[in-house]
């Protein structure tokens, strides 16, 4: 795990853990996916991300965690040029990251689409081959099949024909990654895919991301889901406005961490899952604790 009281090289960094009974190794010589170097993010007086450092090996599945307004979405948005960092740099595979942007996928928050904008599933499917295609070129048989690999994937074929705004919550968060992942992106974004989704469809979206990570798609997933990230999650980093800590799950998700992260709004962690305990105005009994 990370020093929180120290700027963090992951150049040096190698671990191994075990995830569904698997090891995973990331060691010093592993391809760096994304790295972030010294990324300061501001937005006109308000700090919103301060001298942030580490990287993400290739190939596995990060999870970003951390209070509301802690900086997780502009972190994202760092990477595919939605915000620019007023210092230190974001790289894509060894590359300026806005050089990169067609090697990345991105599922953005579910409040941030119009879902009464008048497209079928097929046709959400096929946006994400515009930046391939160009917006002005028609569709190619290649465009086609990518976009029908993307709905099998996202098992929504069925309702290729359905307007977006007719499915469920969970249909719609597949219909958005089905777009992200037509153009078979190196790195996956995904910032809070599982927001106000029941048990079974988070388990389901969950299934599928697992699906891709294991043919080798990079995925890093803001979410507030700490029981996601605790088992599924390769490495987990904790931002609050900075990095606090990056790492394995079982070495990052400790009370003392989450407690510096979240105050109040959180924490407990223990037995392998973690759960969030909204704006408590009484003191959290830890468990375990006398």
């Amino acid at each position: 795990m990370i020093d929180r009281n120290a700027p963090y090289d992951h150049a040096g960094h190698g671990h191994a853990h075990l995830r569904h009974g698997q090891s995973h190794t990331h060691d010093a010589a592993s391809p760096q996916a994304v790295a972030f170097e010294n990324v300061s993010v501001s937005y006109g007086p308000v700090l919103a991300l301060d001298n942030v450092c580490f990287s993400i090996a290739s190939g596995s599945l990060s999870g970003i965690i951390g209070p509301n307004g802690g900086g997780k979405s502009s972190l994202l948005n760092s990477v595919v040029g939605l915000v620019e960092p007023n210092r230190g740099k974001v790289t894509v595979l060894g590359h300026p990251s806005q050089e990169m942007l067609k090697s990345i996928g991105f599922v953005p928050q579910s409040e941030q689409v119009d879902w009464n904008f008048p497209v079928s599933v097929w046709d959400v499917a096929m946006m994400g081959l515009t930046p391939q295609r160009g917006l002005f070129r028609a569709h190619s048989r290649a465009n086609r099949e990518a976009a029908a690999e993307a709905l099998a994937t996202v098992d929504l074929v069925d309702l290729r024909r359905r307007g977006i705004g007719e499915l469920s919550g969970g249909q719609r968060r597949r219909a958005l990654l089905a777009r992200a992942i037509a153009s078979e992106p190196a790195i996956l974004l995904l910032d809070e895919p599982m927001a106000g989704l029941d048990p079974t469809a988070q388990h389901r979206f969950l299934d599928i991301v697992d699906r891709l990570r294991d043919k080798g798609t990079t995925v890093i997933m803001c979410t507030h889901n700490l029981t996601c990230v605790s088992t599924r999650a390769s490495d987990v980093a904790v931002i609050n406005g900075r990095l606090i800590a990056y790492g394995p799950p079982d070495e990052v998700l400790l009370e003392s961490v989450l407690a510096d992260a979240f105050g109040h709004q959180l924490v407990v962690h223990a037995a392998g899952g973690a759960y969030a305990l909204h704006h408590h105005d009484h003191q959290v009994n830890w468990p375990g604790a006398g």
